[in-house]
């Protein structure tokens, strides 16, 4: 199948353009490189352009004679989008749906698109599940979730395929150590951690270890970025017109911060230093997910089950690329 990634240079669409790659579809990255990396995809398959370059774009999805958009592209920090809403909304929403309107034009009906588990807000029960009903708290859940109505209505309309995979934290990078997390800036706790561990800051600050969780530090559910990829793959075999998939992604088991750094500390081998800080407004004390529907619609199962294996990867990544892409190797 011939499929663009848009946001293929990022985190996890570079590790989703690999393994589309592995799975045999023929693979363009449509991506502005704001916060992406021209280092982490082929440069014979990056367009470098913006969701907002409408020509551009149209003329992408005509002569790529693309058959199906896995769609990554977007603003995903749920602080900033408190502070600035209409930035969120305008490039997560409003250019989703220039997007969308781009391939219903092209004749394109098939997209696997980069939900979370934020648009659940604060769930009422852990793990997490389908049926939860979706209450986002922030902009940037409320965007995530807008796109996913639009694309329901999509489907209802014009008989499009659609995936929304709302996944967990996403963690870890390729075994092989050539691509993986970097952020500018990183707000991501095994990346900053790990950052301690490699004397590049002198801490890791916790935001509040008075919740109700054992150790009073917020749990969660972390998913290597080659799960996700491997279920972005395998989600794209099976859209269908008119079909609708809505997954949850993750190992359900979830992880406190405190248990995050003393796997880091386990697998460095370094000691890493913490101070508490006060609560961020927002952060539920518990996020785990229930997979079993990725695991009955997607026959998709986890490789990396526990966090010392993610842990391990992201280590690599990190030991080889102190800087980042930018670092000498």
């Amino acid at each position: 199948m011939r499929v663009l990634v848009t946001g293929g240079a990022g985190y996890i669409g570079s590790h989703t353009v690999r393994r589309l790659a592995e799975h045999g579809h023929e693979v363009w990255v449509y991506d502005n490189l704001s916060l992406g990396h021209r280092e982490a995809v082929p440069a014979e398959r990056l367009i470098v352009a913006d969701l907002a370059d409408r020509d551009t774009l149209l003329h992408g999805l005509q002569s790529k004679r693309i058959e199906a958009v896995v769609h990554f592209a977007a603003l995903a920090q749920v602080g900033e989008s408190v502070k600035d809403p209409l930035k969120y909304y305008g490039n997560n929403l409003k250019l989703s749906l220039s997007l969308m309107q781009a391939m219903q034009e092209a004749g394109i009906q098939k997209m696997v698109f980069s939900s979370t588990c934020a648009t659940y807000g604060l769930p009422t029960r852990v793990p997490i599940d389908e049926c939860e009903k979706q209450q986002p708290i922030n902009p940037y859940g409320r965007t995530k979730l807008a796109i996913e109505w639009a694309l329901e209505d999509c489907a209802q309309a014009y008989h499009w395929g659609f995936a929304a995979l709302r996944y967990f934290n996403a963690a870890g990078a390729s075994p092989r150590g050539d691509i993986g997390e970097d952020h500018n800036p990183e707000t991501h706790l095994i990346p900053l951690v790990l950052q301690v561990a490699l004397r590049q800051r002198p801490y890791i600050a916790i935001f509040g270890d008075d919740y109700d969780t054992p150790d009073g530090t917020c749990i969660r559910d972390y998913i290597h970025v080659d799960d996700l990829a491997e279920a972005h793959a395998l989600a794209l075999q099976r859209l269908s017109p008119g079909s609708a998939i809505k997954c949850n992604l993750g190992i359900g088991q979830g992880y406190s911060v405190k248990e995050v750094i003393k796997v880091c500390e386990q697998v460095s081998g370094q000691t890493i230093p913490f101070q508490v800080s006060a609560r961020r407004e927002g952060d539920p004390p518990r996020l785990v997910a229930q997979a079993t529907r990725a695991h009955e619609q997607l026959n998709w199962q986890p490789h990396y089950r526990d966090l010392e294996s993610i842990v391990e990867s992201a280590w690599l990544w990190h030991r080889l690329h102190p800087f980042g892409y930018k670092s000498k190797t």
